[in-house]
């Protein structure tokens, strides 16, 4: 699973990488003036992207479960539903 993070600055023409799918995908301009004024620089944008490792996902999938899906693996005999379980039992009652 890839997220896309918006970068905060843009990069500077040339250090953009070129791929020949993004080079072909790009119009060519007709006249030469239109490629050298500053708003046709200023729209190249850097795209980063980050990788989450697994654990990092297993534990969003742990955080988005819901109240229904912790009962039913706890009853399954998951360690960590009847710990917390137990946990949001105990702060019910507090």
């Amino acid at each position: 699973m890839a997220i896309a993070i918006p970068p905060t600055q843009t990069a500077p023409e040339a250090a953009a990488p070129v791929t020949a799918k993004a080079a072909a995908a790009k119009p060519v301009a007709a006249a030469p003036e239109a490629a050298t004024t500053p708003a046709a620089s200023k729209a190249i944008v850097a795209k980063d992207t980050v990788t989450i490792s697994a654990a990092a996902q297993a534990a969003v999938r742990e955080a988005r479960e819901t109240p229904a899906q912790t009962a039913q693996e706890a009853n399954h005999g998951d360690q960590q539903a009847v710990r917390l379980l137990a946990k949001e039992t105990a702060a019910k009652r507090a």
